[in-house]
């Protein structure tokens, strides 16, 4: 299996992509029958987008998942 060498942009970018995905499951997985509508904070928007910015990710999204994909494989 090949490692990917991930610079710090690069890794901060996938673990800020990790933390919204985390938080984006949590908020669809509330109660059943609950009448409000998740929420996800902002600020775990705004980070994932800064850090896409920051490693020169932004419109490039089958570069970044590749990334993620190397650094993260499904089990």
């Amino acid at each position: 299996m090949p490692t990917a060498v991930l610079t710090d942009r690069e890794r901060t970018a996938v673990q800020a992509y990790l933390r919204l995905l985390h938080t984006v499951r949590a908020a669809f997985d509330g109660p059943p029958g609950d009448p409000r509508p998740p929420v996800v904070p902002p600020a775990v928007l705004e980070e994932a987008e800064q850090a896409l910015s920051a490693a020169g990710l932004t419109g490039n999204e089958e570069e970044f998942f590749r990334l993620l994909q190397t650094w993260c494989p499904q089990p």
